[in-house]
């Protein structure tokens, strides 16, 4: 699978509304299938996204507030009834493992799935390995809870047409990968000679919190930061007295950080006209777009 793009699985807030779920997101990533803070009915939103969800191999929880959390189990659940053989890789606030282990084993099923679990102690480097570097920075909610950076891992590309310039052919190419120079036809050809280093991708989530550094840090240089703006900036002042940002404190965000797209979500179950929040963010980040419930947003080009 080469696609690389964002599924709105939900995108309510605390109180899920006729037209929108409880949030939980969904990043298909190559072969890879990232999900995000799968709230309350989760599980049934992969049917109307027409998505399988055995494509999901990590399950990243931001907090243990329950429009944040109540789909892990039945997720879980889910992925052990559809018999998956891959290991689904778990990410949370270490401090929530009480609810981590509730909500996994709340009710009697026969685990056979392999969960493999990274609680996070302390902002910083999570996990590391050949595919993605996964950071998480401390948000300003009240309880412990993170913001996630995945790092895509950096991939060197090769130029057909400098290859068969050079002679590397066939099997000499997997030889100069291997080697990284090699001499063909009395003249040296390094990696460098043929072939392009692609910066990787990263995917940034940002979700219930006050404006703050750890917002900031975890966003800088994204290639697509998923930003909550529960609030308008009408009402800037219930944002700040529940913790949460305004659709304008997004996109400040967004430009601070100087991320190349930008996705609001989150939103109060008293808005009904979502434009409303592209417009006010527009007015400072331009390259904004709207969530809503299984709209779809390819990665934007590198």
């Amino acid at each position: 699978m080469s696609v690389k793009d964002l599924t709105i699985l939900g995108c309510s807030s605390q109180q899920p509304t006729r037209r929108r779920n409880h949030g939980a997101y969904l990043v298909r990533w190559k072969e890879e299938g990232l999900l995000f803070d799968p709230g309350e009915g989760t599980q049934r939103q992969f049917i109307f996204a027409e998505v399988a969800p055995t494509c999901v191999t990590r399950i990243f929880v931001s907090h243990f507030h329950g429009d944040h959390c109540l789909g892990l189990g039945s997720m879980l659940m889910r992925l052990n009834l559809d018999k998956v053989t891959h290991p689904i890789l778990c990410y949370y606030p270490a401090s929530g493992k009480v609810y981590f282990d509730r909500l996994r084993y709340s009710t009697i099923y026969h685990e056979q799935i392999q969960v493999v679990e990274y609680p996070v102690h302390k902002p910083g480097l999570v996990h590391e390995d050949e595919k993605f570097r996964i950071e998480a920075f401390a948000l300003n909610h009240g309880a412990d809870n993170f913001a996630y950076r995945i790092i895509e891992q950096d991939r060197r590309r090769f130029d057909t047409d400098k290859l068969k310039k050079q002679g590397v052919v066939g099997p000499l190419v997997r030889e100069l990968e291997e080697k990284g120079e090699l001499t063909i036809g009395g003249h040296k050809v390094s990696l460098d000679d043929v072939s392009v280093i692609r910066r990787g991708d990263v995917f940034a989530i940002v979700i219930d919190t006050l404006p703050c550094a750890g917002a900031l840090n975890a966003a800088k240089g994204a290639t697509m930061l998923l930003c909550e703006s529960t609030y308008l900036d009408e009402h800037h002042d219930l944002a700040r007295q529940y913790m949460h940002m305004t659709a304008k404190q997004a996109a400040k965000l967004a430009k601070d950080a100087g991320v190349q797209q930008l996705v609001l979500t989150h939103f109060s179950a008293r808005y009904q006209d979502l434009s409303l929040f592209a417009k006010e963010a527009k007015e400072i980040f331009p390259n904004t777009f709207v969530a809503d419930d299984l709209k779809v947003f390819p990665f934007p080009k590198n």
